[in-house]
Formats: C-alpha cells, structure tokens, sequence
C-alpha cells in the first residue's frame, strides 16, 4: 500500500485486521508449550505462511508474530536474550508478506506480570521493557504499534507512553473484556476508552477473551464517548471443551454477520482473535465490501461535560475512628497482640478459650494468620468473626495473595468489612510447597504490595476497576517486614513501596537479634519512613523448637549465643529449657519496648500462658493443650 495507516484513516476507510496468528500456528501443529514468538527464528517459513493466508483471505492489515516478545515472557522460555532478532524478525517477515497489498501492525501484549500499583514491577521498569521492543518493531518498518490483550489500564498507558517516547507511529490500544464487558480489573468501556484517547492512542477498542456479541456491546458504549476510530477484534465465541479439546465454535458465516453489526455501530477497524482463521477472515472481508458508505462512520460523541470521568475516590475515614487497635496506635500507646493459629478442624473451644485468657490479660488484639507455612486449615475469616462476635475483643486478620485472585480477594475483604473486620496484616504468603500439600497450586496475582494497594482503594471507596462501591471500607492495614533480611536493601524497598501503597503499620518477623531489630529501625528512619512498628516475639520452648525456628521459619533467624543457651538449658531437662525460652522472650521484650510501639508474640502450640509471661502477666487461667 502506498498510503500510510493514518492516510487511511483521515480518509474514513474500513479496515480488516487479519485474525489469531497462535490459532493458526497450532492448526499447523505447532504445540502450545513452544515459545510462538521464537518461531520467527526457527520456522520463518511457517509463519510466512501464516501471513500470507491472511492477507490472501482479504486482511487490509496483519499482525507481527511478537505477541510476547517482551523481554520478560521471553525470559521463561529462556529466549530473553533474543528479543532483538525475534522481534525484528517479526517485523521482516510480516512486511514481506505484506509487500504492496497490506499493512503491517506490531504486536505488543501484556509483560505477563503485575506492576505498581498491583505488583512489585515499577511503571518505570514496565515501561522500559515495552520501549525496547518497541523500538525494534519501529526500526523493523512496521506501520503502525498495536497494543493488544490488556486487562490492566495502567499497564497498557505504560505500554502507549513507551511507544510515544520511542517512535512517532500510531498506536492502535485495545483492552480485553470478561464476561459483564467490563475490562478484566473491572474498568467500564467507557471509562478505559476515553482514557486512552486522552493519553494519545490513534485508535482504541477491544480484543480477546470473549465472543462477538458482547464485544459488540463494549464498543456500542465507547461509540458515546469518544472521537477517534474503533477497533473490534473478538474471539470466535468462548471456547468450549469437546472431548478434552479446546474447541471454539463461532463460524466464519456468524463472524460476517456481526461484522455488519460492528460496522453499523461506529467500527471502523475489525478483525479476528483466539479462534478465528483465514477463513473467519475471508467472510469479515465480504461483509466489509458490502458496508453501505453510510453505515461505515456513525460515531457518535458526547458533549465534553458529558464525558465520564475516572473516579478519584472519596477522602478517607480519619484514621484512630477505625478501630480500637487504630486508635492506641494514633495515641502512640504501646500495643500488645498475641497469635492465636486456626485448628485443622472446625471446631473452636480451644482458640475461644485461648482468647479469652488472653483478653483477660488485657492483649489488645487477636492476631490471626492465614494458613502459615502453606497448611490447611480453618478459614482465619471465619475464626476472626466468631473470636469479635463471641468474646468482643478485636482481631488482626492476616490476609495472603497466595490462595485467591484479585477479584476474589476484593469479593473476600469487602465481606470482612461487613461483618465487622477492620484490621488486616496483609502478607504475600507462604508457597504451597512449603506447606502439607505440595502439589496445591498457588494464585499470586499480586503481592503484599499490590493487595495494599487494593485495599487502599477500598478504604477511598473504589473497586478494582476505579468504580464507586458506594460507603467506602475503614481497614486498618498492617503490613509483615523481616529486620534480619539476607538482602536488606531489597527489604526496605519493598517497605518503602508497602508505606507509599498506604500501610499503616507493620510487624517483623520473630526477633532474637535485636541489633538486626535497632539497625533496621535506624535505616528506615533515614529514609523518612516514619510508621509504627510492632516487633514479633516468640518464646522458645526448647533446642529443637530453636533450631526449627533458625532453619524452617522463613525470615527468622537465631543468633549462635542464644541457640548455645537454649543447648545448655537442654542437657538439664525440658522444663528447665522452656524456662530458659520464656526469660530469653522477657529479654528480648524489655530492650525492644522503648525501640517499637508494640509487641506481637506467638505462643507455641497455643500456650497463652507463655505468651502473658512474656509480657510480665500471670495467667490465672488452665490452658488447654
């Protein structure tokens, strides 16, 4: 074509993208577990092909193969250090095939991981990684940059700010839908479309994960509210599961017909997605040649003040109003929490009674975690409610990433809230393989960092996707630090990014060095990181409860005078040994009372008595074992 992409545009045409390049390279028996980018390098032949029957079926416009030639998905498949060939390869072949008769797109996706707010990966990083692919795909002759599959509006602005920053082609931006045709962090179709005009995208719409009629829907809705041209790329319907096969189902003859639908509502770039073929292609082309001149641009835009807005969220509830342990820490009083550990079963006389003891002794709060070291056991949610509903005495919820998606953990939380949770120590969580089931999967759609940031967007009274959940949460957000940290730079970047995220507080790791305790504590206050700090305790029963905690527990670690002490203690008897444990804790307690605003101990195996020792309180109650 001897017109650009954006001549084409000014002039109103109608434009087919081609459809699914991994579709086809699987129909031609390429296996899903191979890296499909790579394919550029070791069968350009194979993916030739795959271009040429696209544009054979009548494709205006065909995607290069680099779909996840970003430096970070090439890393798993240990390509990362050929992302400069795959990519201009990508590029190369694509415009051969093209020749004359069509254009070329560069396809961006997804890095694959989560960045800020929602995981650990800086907008900066995520931005460069996206320039340098980029780059290559621009320097490569493509015509245009196609950002493609993303769930994550921030993420795909990463993506749109690099291609401004590296190249002066046009950006074509879509987003992916789930079911209710909201993005997949639930960002409505108006709200991410307009967003993506404003930052400069050329074109903007939606690609991937559903079919064709609710696509369609999405894009009736950004019709209303926004200027520049849409694209509509579905999938062939949803897959369905015919005889262990992922099948998709819609025909080419469906396609065609929704293509006219797409076509009367505004579109005016279409094209295929997961499941669709040349021959997809081929009856989208015949639909396109019919499109009366009339029908092909009915955009309609509303006025300015019309214009939907990203909402900002509401100022949040003054913090000491939450909840009682909120308060005592606004007053920078010292606050004392004791560990109670859900039972394997469901039955809760044991921890009731725990925590009853403990509330006689005037503990502050209950601290419960979530499945530590990756077991099984009751719901912490569950035992949280009962513990405030049967006894009154206030719970620490710990809440991990580890178990449940982001979508999930929202539907979690803003149920807690209602049933009258208010603190949270949220923490990544233990791997599974830690754990009594090695074989359990584990989610982590986001860290500790990004499920922070999550819950600060509740508590402003926003919903993952920016919407209003109407009454904002009022969560008092904890967070896990470890001062003995192999890489204690990393440490307290991490700290740093969980205090900007809105922590509130945090607790270490059990300490039994308190120089590593007082060094940390000096570093963070260099850095401006002023936060309460409440210092884990945890009494040692023995030399083997000691070595556990020095070789097993993950972040803990005991110095050699104290793991000689606990040795010696040992050689005269058990009960003589936890005593030694008990007076080691009662040290440790004293000099970092005046360094911290409060304590969290851990009782092993439940013993509350060991605990209110600690802290100079005699239990008067009999423990249960």
């Amino acid at each position: 074509m001897n017109r650009t992409f954006l001549d084409l545009l000014d002039e109103k045409k109608i434009l087919l993208f081609d459809g699914a390049m991994g579709t086809l390279l699987y129909h031609k028996g390429v296996y899903i577990n191979r890296c499909y980018d790579e394919l550029n390098l070791s069968s350009p032949s194979l993916v030739a092909d795959c271009h040429r029957e696209y544009i054979t079926a009548g494709a205006d416009v065909v995607e290069t193969n680099t779909f996840g030639a970003n430096r970070v998905k090439l890393l798993g498949h240990g390509f990362e250090d050929r992302l400069v060939e795959i990519n201009r390869e990508g590029a190369r072949l694509a415009r051969e095939a093209a020749g004359d008769s069509a254009l070329v797109a560069g396809a961006v996706g997804p890095l694959g991981i989560k960045i800020e707010p929602w995981g650990p990966t800086s907008i900066v990083e995520a931005r460069e990684i996206f320039a340098e692919q980029v780059a290559v795909l621009a320097e490569g002759g493509v015509d245009c940059i196609c950002l493609e599959t993303f769930g994550d509006l921030n993420e795909i602005h990463q993506a749109l700010m690099a291609a401004q920053q590296v190249c002066n082609l046009p950006v074509v931006a879509h987003m992916t839908l789930q079911g209710d045709g909201d993005s997949l962090y639930g960002t409505p179709p108006e709200l991410f479309a307009r967003r993506l005009e404003e930052w400069g995208a050329a074109v903007v719409g939606v690609n991937c994960s559903v079919g064709p009629e609710i696509a369609l829907q999405a894009i009736e809705r950004i019709a209303k509210v926004v200027s520049c041209p849409i694209i509509i790329q579905p999938n062939a319907g949803v897959p369905r599961n015919v005889e262990g096969r992922n099948i998709y189902l819609a025909s080419p003859e469906y396609f065609e017909e929704y293509t006219k639908r797409f076509l009367l509502v505004g579109a005016r770039l279409v094209g295929g997605c997961c499941g669709t073929t040349p021959d997809h292609i081929k009856a989208m082309r015949k639909a396109v040649n019919a499109a009366a001149p009339e029908a092909r641009s009915r955009i309609q835009v509303l006025n300015g003040s019309s214009y939907p807005t990203v909402d900002e969220g509401v100022e949040e509830r003054p913090f000491a109003g939450r909840s009682q342990l909120a308060a005592k820490l606004a007053r920078g009083e010292f606050v004392s929490s004791l560990e109670l550990v859900p039972p394997r079963g469901h039955s809760l006389r044991r921890v009731l009674t725990r925590a009853g003891a403990a509330m006689a002794g005037n503990i502050d709060v209950i601290n419960i975690p979530d499945g530590p070291r990756a077991s099984a056991r009751m719901s912490p949610l569950a035992m949280a409610v009962r513990i405030q509903q049967e006894l009154g005495i206030e719970t620490l919820l710990h809440y991990t990433c580890r178990d449940r998606n982001l979508l999930g953990m929202q539907s979690d939380l803003l149920g807690a809230f209602s049933l009258g949770l208010r603190n949270l120590l949220i923490i990544t969580g233990d791997p599974p393989k830690m754990g009594d089931y090695p074989d359990a999967t584990a989610v982590f759609d986001v860290d500790a960092i990004g499920l922070t940031n999550m819950v600060t967007r509740l508590n402003r009274g926003l919903d993952l996707g920016g919407n209003s959940i109407g009454k904002p949460t009022e969560f008092v957000i904890g967070v896990g630090v470890n001062p003995g940290a192999i890489n204690l730079d990393f440490e307290i970047k991490r700290f740093y990014w969980k205090v900007d995220a809105g922590a509130h507080f945090a607790i270490t790791q059990p300490v039994f060095d308190v120089t590593l305790l007082e060094s940390f504590l000096e570093t963070i206050d260099k850095h401006g990181l002023k936060l309460p700090i409440l210092a884990g305790i945890w009494p040692l029963l023995s030399l083997r409860n000691a070595e556990f905690m020095n070789n097993e527990v993950p972040g803990a670690s005991v110095p050699d005078e104290i793991m000689l002490r606990m040795a010696e203690a040992q050689t005269k008897g058990g009960d003589y040994a936890r005593q030694v444990g008990i007076e080691i804790a009662r040290e440790t307690f004293e000099r970092v009372k005046p360094l911290v605003q409060g304590i969290q101990v851990s009782p092993p195996f439940g013993k509350v008595d060991l605990a209110l020792e600690v802290i100079g309180i005699t239990s008067s109650e009999t423990q249960p074992d």
